[in-house]
């Protein structure tokens, strides 16, 4: 299956998509890490997540004016639904995506 682009990733429809944009000689990107990897298994089948390395993608990270990493941002259909810079807790990561998850979810 051909590698989809990131516009191809955050226009679909369907669920959001959650992007952590982020660098590997960050620290805050790296508290943040296991964070993402434990709200994706928590949120499996809910959101997808994509994490981009804003030096070998720095054109998608001007394109979204990504000063300060990490910086997190949830997508539907191409439109950003919330973005935050800095390291973010786990459990106030989750209540985000519940209001856009859940069944009673209101846009």
């Amino acid at each position: 299956m051909p590698k989809k682009s990131f516009s191809e990733l955050i226009n679909s429809p369907g669920m959001p998509v959650l992007v952590d944009f982020y660098a590997d000689w960050c620290g805050p990107c790296k508290t943040m890490s296991p964070i993402i990897q434990q709200v994706a298994s928590e949120n499996a089948g809910k959101i997808k997540v994509i994490k981009v390395d804003v030096d070998k993608n720095q054109a998608v990270a001007q394109q979204f004016r990504v000063q300060g990493i990490p910086t997190l941002m949830l997508f539907q259909g191409g439109k950003v639904l919330w973005r935050q810079s800095g390291v973010v807790p786990a459990h106030q990561l989750n209540q985000v995506l519940r209001q856009y998850t859940s069944n009673g979810a209101t846009s």
